[in-house]
């Protein structure tokens, strides 16, 4: 069922991702809130702008997208978030600095420095494969690697990976912007709370890159709402992005109650 609600949505993802790696779930969301407009806004580095150097630090990463959201006249009323990973700090970091600009943000497997420590942020037991995915050459395997990480689906490997390895050959992301995006993500250290803005948690149970304990100390430290997926990994929307609409949906159905 549609929701009512109408703010629009922007959708930031994580490292070394872009817009193209969303699929079909802007227009999944788009079906599930069709009064809001869902736009997706590239990091530094990434995407449209994989020819910029990205900031070694998630408050200008933030700053960085908060402007080009402005200045494409998506910021007219408040929106809403939906921020993955390493795009899960920018969009809070961007709620710290400018909660006027924010109706609620929504975090799927994030993490914080501070909060949790640096194995479970970047788990002990991925560190093998995510060094032979950096060493690997050929973009294609690299591609279907990264898949086969971050995703516990295995239907469409194969034809996912030529998607994916079309996107890098086209809109590559270099290893300085690389680098520089998880150095961003490791040092990030929120300094503020939450404030009055509502905040919706999602963690993917199998997830083998962020333990779902980074978001159960998110959740502890500000008594936020979480709800973890029983099997996905840490690309969720890739393996289950219908039940992220709908927790969504469900989210907003409850604010709208409280309003």
């Amino acid at each position: 069922m549609a929701s009512h609600r109408a703010e629009d949505w922007i959708l930031l993802r994580g490292l070394c991702r872009e817009a193209g790696h969303w699929g079909n779930f802007p227009s999944l969301l788009q079906s599930a809130f069709p009064a809001s407009t869902v736009h997706c806004i590239d990091l530094p580095g990434a995407g449209t702008f994989h020819r910029e150097t990205s900031p070694k630090r998630i408050e200008e990463i933030s700053e960085w997208v908060r402007q080009r959201a402005d200045q494409a006249g998506m910021l007219q009323r408040p929106v809403n978030l939906l921020a993955l990973s390493l795009g899960g700090m920018v969009a809070w970091e961007w709620l710290q600095r400018y909660p006027g600009d924010i109706a609620g943000v929504a975090l799927l497997n994030t993490s914080f420095a501070g909060l949790s420590p640096f194995f479970h942020r970047l788990r002990w037991q991925s560190y093998r494969r995510l060094l032979q995915i950096m060493l690997e050459k050929d973009v294609y395997r690299r591609e279907l690697a990264i898949i086969r990480l971050t995703s516990n689906r295995r239907d469409s490997d194969h034809e996912l990976a030529e998607t994916w390895a079309h996107i890098q050959r086209q809109r590559p992301v270099s290893v300085r912007n690389a680098l520089r995006q998880l150095y961003a993500a490791s040092r990030y250290r929120p300094t503020a709370c939450a404030n009055q803005t509502p905040v919706l948690l999602l963690s993917g149970k199998g997830d083998r890159i962020v333990a779902q304990e980074c978001s159960k100390a998110i959740h502890g430290r500000w008594n936020v709402p979480w709800l973890s997926h029983p099997w996905a990994g840490h690309d969720l929307i890739l393996d289950d992005g219908i039940w992220v609409a709908e927790r969504l949906q469900d989210w907003t159905k409850q604010l709208s109650g409280i309003t």
